[in-house]
């Protein structure tokens, strides 16, 4: 099979594409990473429910938790329940717990298999939150189910929360009574308003070094009961300003889908072992997992350089998917997932596979082929032939 297509540009007119051919860097069996990494791991819709897709969630169980076992088996943990599986975003929280009992189940059988999992407030009705007790409930109750389970949890930011709390003083009060009450360590979740406009101005404040204020105050006063923090800025030199003031053994997970290279790779500076370096909660991390584990089993064994030969390469191609508007990234996720191989269709709940254009995938596929992601070539040409013939380019 012919390994050239023709595909859209950025400009608007098309050209014929050559595959490269050439594969993702794979991992060296027996070899331990030394930075934790989760994988913020996507859902597989049931492409022929009978659901209304843009109201309702219908998964392929069976294909949403083999993909866990593929990130699993490349020593990769999973960030189970996150945006990534479109929680909030067409994915209920009556799904999300069950992806989540799902996913602690299997992990099970798996050893050492990492799974923490995301707690919220999104089945609240956000027009019946009137108060910030009405939030502390709602994350009490998602706490309790997946703790019930034996999960590990990460606090998500609450849209509820941003919209109800009056300033630094209501978000405070909301994670002291959280962290209190976590049965083990929970990694936090700061997640910017690129990802998500609701949560604008979060921690009480649009200056975000004031908001990091209030938040490095709520793990200094709670540091037994976080294992760490994400933050999803997208700016590399906050993530390393809140690294350098983490508490001794809090963790910077980052989730910087721009720098995530850099962040993991670390300066080494500071007056802690972790305030020199980023453990991972990515969701890039789903879409190059095997390029990203191969990198971390380099750097564990302190080649440095080949670490960044393998995943300098992806970076390009993350930037693309977390292009504005950063949101829709997720499509660009289950796009690749399905270019190689890992499910049969291109179809996302909410109907989010409409969300970007046919230039946008033919740049992804153009990016994913230069960072030598394609696991498939073939496939990957036969599929992606496909979804320009129904865009009218062929």
């Amino acid at each position: 099979m012919s390994l050239a297509l023709t595909l859209p540009t950025l400009q608007g007119t098309t050209q014929t594409y050559t595959l490269s051919g050439m594969q993702p860097a794979r991992p060296q069996a027996g070899v331990k990473f030394n930075r934790i990494a989760y994988s913020a791991a996507h859902v597989v819709a049931d492409s022929i429910a009978v659901v209304n897709p843009w109201l309702q969630s219908a998964l392929d169980w069976d294909a949403t938790m083999a993909y866990r076992q593929h990130l699993w088996s490349l020593g990769l943990g999973v960030a189970e329940g996150m945006d990534t599986a479109q929680r909030g975003m067409g994915l209920n929280w009556p799904t999300s717990l069950e992806l989540i009992r799902r996913s602690l189940d299997a992990a099970r059988d798996v050893p050492g298999a990492l799974v923490a999992s995301g707690c919220g407030t999104d089945h609240l009705d956000i027009d019946a939150v009137k108060r910030v007790d009405d939030v502390i409930r709602g994350y009490e109750e998602q706490m309790a189910a997946i703790e019930a389970l034996g999960g590990k949890l990460i606090i998500m930011a609450s849209r509820a929360l941003a919209r109800v709390a009056r300033g630094p003083t209501d978000y405070e009060r909301v994670y002291d009574r959280v962290l209190r009450q976590a049965k083990q360590p929970v990694v936090l979740h700061w997640l910017g308003d690129m990802f998500d406009s609701a949560l604008a101005g979060y921690w009480g404040s649009s200056d975000v070094d004031e908001a990091m204020k209030t938040a490095l105050g709520v793990i200094a006063a709670n540091p037994a009961k976080v294992d760490g923090i994400k933050i999803s800025l997208l700016d590399k030199d906050k993530e390393i300003a809140m690294r350098r003031r983490l508490p001794p053994g809090v963790r910077m997970y980052t989730g910087d889908d721009f720098n995530y290279a850099e962040m993991i790779a670390g300066d080494g500076e500071g007056r802690e072992p972790t305030h020199g370096k980023s453990d991972a909660l990515l969701g890039i991390f789903d879409a190059i997992a095997p390029a990203a584990s191969a990198a971390l089993c380099e750097l564990a064994q302190g080649n440095t350089e080949k670490f960044h030969a393998i995943l300098g390469p992806t970076v390009p191609l993350s930037r693309h998917i977390f292009a504005a508007p950063t949101r829709l990234y997720k499509t660009g996720v289950v796009f690749m997932a399905w270019l190689n191989g890992h499910q049969k269709h291109f179809t996302m709940v909410g109907g989010q596979h409409s969300a970007r254009s046919a230039q946008h995938f033919a740049e992804l596929f153009r990016l994913a082929d230069a960072a030598h992601l394609l696991v498939q070539p073939e496939l990957a040409v036969q599929r992606m032939r496909t979804l320009m013939a129904l865009h009218g380019v062929e």
